[in-house]
């Protein structure tokens, strides 16, 4: 039992409070930023950045060769941080404002622009974020509907007006791949609309020279149909060791004397990495030897004895029981020592609320405001406006440089080159949706099934059956298209599972429909489906296609479905195995637009049928195949 009476005292450490000088080239209104776009000397391309924060995805761009003259946000904090990067105009503008877009479209379109980028808060997006907007909403602290899943509307309205040639998404790879993915979907499909050849993927940081584990979201659309690349993965990974060794040792809540003002020398290196060099780039005069803004929390005496015991191995479930002060079974990674030979954790937003996921390797304290930066790929040239926590938040919310960078170079090469693009996501719908709507026999005849219920049972009993076992079970439990029916005929429904050889099913289908008899709605759900004994993500999945109710429209991941995705888009067996192979599933369906019906739940059933009965894994019948022309695979196999 704990002490709850022990109190646990920590020195408060306000500040210092950096304030960001506004970059020499910048202006102060539209109309200037009219004039200089018209009147500058350099023809360098131009982009803009909606939802630009403290600027990551812009220096990204800089440094790929574009001039981003714009930049757009509501948080002030963050603004003053971006206002002191870059030149032209930083707008203080909330996008969920219909006129604030009306505005922004507007200037836009008077400027040229090459590429329109952005990323709209994900925090609704994330697994983090969400949970911490279903416990306020829980507590009467906010609204269910949370306006910022809506911020991709307004992105979207402005490049539909604007129509630049070159279009660059980033969010979370929840957005992507979580179980509801009608919003990227719906991009790709109102952008296709748009003639624009759209790319989607899930980037892995540390496999593009930042030294992180952070995966990231990306969405390119290039118009009139260009084609377009990711880059491919570096050889070698950056190590947090190699990202910040030359910052001096500090202790936990050290302050310069001179407040924001205050630096510490570099340590010492034999030979700086490439990747110090980088980051120290940009630094001129006195200030190639300062490190600014290397400060962190004060650390608490029963944290820093925890920190104390813990090597880059340890959980928090191994830690003194008499130290914990939350539960294990919860927060079983509340403390994470980070590892001087690996890349870092992916840092988030949350290091702002705390750093225990983000313990310094050796020292006894968390991750300094610099550190952070660092494993960002920030360069040290960039100072964070407001305290330390402001600065944290910006971080950890940011894209990182160096990632942005090498999706901006894809670009802009892509533009030059002009190649064709790959097959639109509406035209691999449309035509498995034809292929299998046309279709007067099925492998897996519960996709055609005439209720949830009925679809559900037919995969519990008949997943991977023989040939003449369909057509002998198939009729009886097409008819069972209610619990309750199933329920008075157990009878029947036992014998026909004894008869294909599946006794053992029966029992297990009863007690899901018992299960369903008290809990009616949850066969009106996608979610609720799955609450169900017995009935896992992929039953749920297949019994929610024929229900169209339920709702959000499923994308069932299965090695059949994964296999047809990964032959289409020639992804490698790694990607296969990743959230990689899920994304290219998604954009298997396609989505709706203002004038098209969202037919996903066709599609995904479609992709079921195919993979069953065309795309085996031995023998597949590429020839036969409604997308065999457009088929990695089938194209590179000759078929």
């Amino acid at each position: 039992m704990k002490d709850s009476s022990r109190t646990y005292g920590v020195r408060l450490v306000r500040g210092p409070f950096v304030s960001v000088p506004t970059h020499p080239g910048a202006v102060d209104s539209p109309a200037e930023l009219v004039e200089l776009v018209e009147s500058r000397e350099k023809q360098r391309p131009l982009a803009v950045d909606l939802f630009c924060g403290a600027g990551g995805l812009s220096i990204g761009l800089t440094d790929a060769g574009y001039d981003v003259i714009l930049g757009v946000d509501n948080d002030p904090v963050a603004l003053e941080t971006y206002a002191g990067l870059h030149p032209g105009l930083t707008l203080c503008r909330d996008l969920g404002n219909p006129n604030a877009v009306d505005e922004v479209a507007e200037l836009i379109s008077e400027l040229n622009v090459e590429v329109v980028a952005g990323g709209p808060p994900c925090q609704p997006f994330s697994k983090a974020g969400a949970s911490k907007i279903r416990s306020l909403v829980q507590a009467g602290i906010r609204r269910e509907h949370d306006d910022r899943r809506d911020l991709w509307r307004a992105f979207l309205e402005v490049v539909q007006r604007v129509q630049p040639p070159a279009v660059l998404f980033e969010n979370v790879p929840d957005m992507a791949i979580a179980a509801d993915t009608t919003i990227v979907r719906r991009l790709v499909s109102e952008l296709e609309a748009d003639n624009y050849a759209v790319y989607t993927v899930l980037l892995h940081a540390y496999e593009h020279g930042v030294p992180q584990f952070r995966q990231r979201f990306f969405l390119v659309a290039l118009a009139a149909g260009v084609g377009f690349s990711w880059p491919a993965p570096t050889s070698t990974h950056v190590t947090l060791g190699e990202a910040i060794r030359d910052l001096p040792p500090v202790e936990g809540g050290w302050r310069p004397p001179d407040g924001a003002a205050g630096f510490l020398p570099y340590e010492d290196l034999p030979e700086p990495n490439t990747f110090v060099l980088r980051a120290r780039q940009g630094l001129h005069g006195a200030n190639r030897s300062r490190i600014y803004d290397h400060v962190t929390r004060p650390v608490r005496e029963d944290d820093r004895i925890i920190f104390e015991s813990m090597d880059a191995s340890t959980l928090y479930s191994e830690i003194a029981e008499s130290l914990k002060r939350y539960r294990d079974d919860i927060f079983d990674d509340k403390y994470k020592r980070l590892s001087w030979d690996k890349p870092s954790r992916s840092i988030t937003a949350h290091i702002a609320r705390d750093g225990y996921w983000y313990i310094h390797p050796d020292q006894t304290r968390t991750l300094t405001v610099r550190e952070a930066a660092r494993l960002q790929t920030f360069p040290d040239r960039v100072r964070f406006a407001g305290p330390p926590t402001a600065a944290f938040r910006q971080v950890g919310n940011a894209v990182p440089p160096i990632l942005a960078e090498r999706v901006a170079s894809g670009i802009r090469q892509a533009l030059r080159d002009s190649k064709p693009r790959c097959p639109s996501t509406a035209t691999l719908s449309q035509l498995i949706t034809a292929w299998f709507e046309d279709k007067t026999s099925l492998a897996l005849p519960w996709l055609d099934a005439p209720t949830a219920w009925s679809a559900l049972q037919g995969y519990l009993l008949l997943d991977r059956a023989r040939d003449d076992a369909l057509d002998k079970a198939w009729p009886v439990i097409e008819r069972l298209d209610r619990p309750d029916l199933t329920i008075e005929s157990t009878e029947q429904l036992v014998d026909i599972a004894e008869m294909i050889g599946r006794g053992t099913r029966a029992d297990r289908i009863l007690d899901t429909a018992h299960w369903y008899i008290q809990n009616p709605d949850s066969l009106t759900t996608s979610k609720g489906l799955q609450d169900a004994p017995n009935v896992g993500p992929v039953a749920a999945g297949m019994a929610a296609l024929v229900d169209l109710i339920a709702e959000p429209p499923p994308v069932v991941v299965n090695h059949a479905s994964l296999r047809v995705a990964s032959r289409v888009f020639g992804l490698p067996l790694q990607q296969r195995r990743r959230s990689d192979g899920r994304l290219a599933i998604t954009r298997l369906l396609g989505g709706p637009t203002c004038t098209r019906p969202d037919n996903s739940r066709t599609a995904m059933a479609g992709v079921l049928e195919l993979a069953t009965s065309l795309c085996r894994i031995e023998d597949p019948h590429c020839q036969r195949c409604p997308l065999a022309t457009l088929c990695d695979t089938a194209v590179r196999s000759g078929e």
